[in-house]
């Protein structure tokens, strides 16, 4: 992992922040503003670049997981998400409708770095990346219509019309550059020169994005300051009650180890970039719904960080134990 993706959510922060001062102090806010949206899909574009459909093939080996995985984050998380919406930000629909946007999108990126590190099965967790990219793009119009309810305010055709711009287009992008590379320039060339600049250019694109939006938006990040601050109860009680979900789900089907961490890192961690994509593009007029998805990163990325390092240590010690009874 690198230093950037150490410390991403520190990054993010400070991208916020330096983007607020900038908004507060100078006139950037219509200028900047213009920069989110192409910053954000060409994000994507980098994310979907490092996608391999080939990968989708792998989850034969391992079906339990998978549909266990599929039923948390496509069933249980809306359903769970909305109820925290509904019970602690029945007030505020914007963030209502940033909170779920947030959720009901499974990670398709850095929930790889931590399943590698807490020793998951990397074979699976490579696998439903491209599954769970699919049905996100399949579902999201629907959640947000049937879970968002009045406080969406969206017609289906404004929405479906976001989805394509910010979701097709760059995944066809990526799709057709992919393929290019492979037909003239070969795999290798394709792995080692255009995903290596992909991986490395999406969290300069996600902090460009960030800063352009705090900078556009500052006296409404200003005003509502405290509106985010209570975003983070439902978020935090998030981010603790699916690992244990997940740790539960595990125990009943009696998944092995390495398994059991992979589902655990694919239902904790969440897409927020692609949420922010699309809360740029459908609801353009209402700046607190893309604002709150970025306080999701700032508890995020700590909370796989250590759940990580729990998972390593109890590997470690449990790894420990069994050699120890075998000399013993």
């Amino acid at each position: 992992m690198s230093t950037s993706e150490k410390f991403q959510s520190v990054f993010v922060a400070l991208a916020a922040a330096l983007g607020l001062g900038a908004g507060l102090l100078w006139p950037i806010g219509e200028a900047t503003g213009l920069l989110v949206l192409p910053a954000l899909m060409l994000m994507l574009v980098a994310v979907f670049v490092q996608v391999d459909a080939a990968q989708v093939r792998e989850v034969r080996g391992a079906r339990t997981v998978v549909v266990a995985g599929l039923v948390l984050n496509f069933v249980f998380t809306p359903l769970f998400a909305w109820a925290l919406g509904a019970g602690l930000l029945g007030d505020s629909p914007d963030l209502r409708i940033g909170l779920l946007l947030l959720l009901v999108t499974p990670c398709t990126d850095w929930y790889l770095v931590f399943t590698g590190l807490a020793r998951g099965h990397m074979g699976v967790a490579s696998a439903v990346l491209p599954v769970n990219l699919l049905l996100q793009l399949l579902l999201l119009p629907v959640y947000i219509l049937l879970l968002g309810g009045e406080a969406a305010m969206v017609d289906s055709a404004t929405l479906v019309e976001a989805v394509l711009l910010v979701l097709v287009v760059p995944l066809v992008t990526a799709v057709v550059a992919r393929w290019s590379a492979l037909r003239w320039k070969g795999d290798q060339w394709r792995d080692e020169r255009l995903v290596s600049m992909a991986s490395t250019s999406v969290l300069p694109l996600l902090y460009v994005a960030v800063f352009a939006m705090f900078a556009g938006q500052a006296r409404t990040v200003v005003a509502h300051l405290g509106d985010l601050a209570i975003l983070m109860l439902p978020l935090a009680l998030f981010f603790l009650v699916m690992p244990l979900v997940a740790v539960g789900v595990s125990r009943l089907l009696r998944l092995p180890a390495d398994q059991r961490v992979t589902l655990t890192m694919t239902t904790v961690a969440r897409n927020s970039p692609v949420a922010l994509a699309i809360a740029v593009a459908a609801f353009p007029d209402r700046p607190l719904i893309a604002v709150a998805l970025v306080v999701g990163p700032l508890l995020e990325l700590p909370v796989l960080a250590v759940l990580s390092q729990i998972v390593r240590v109890r590997d470690t010690t449990r790894r420990f134990c069994v050699r120890r009874g075998r000399n013993g």
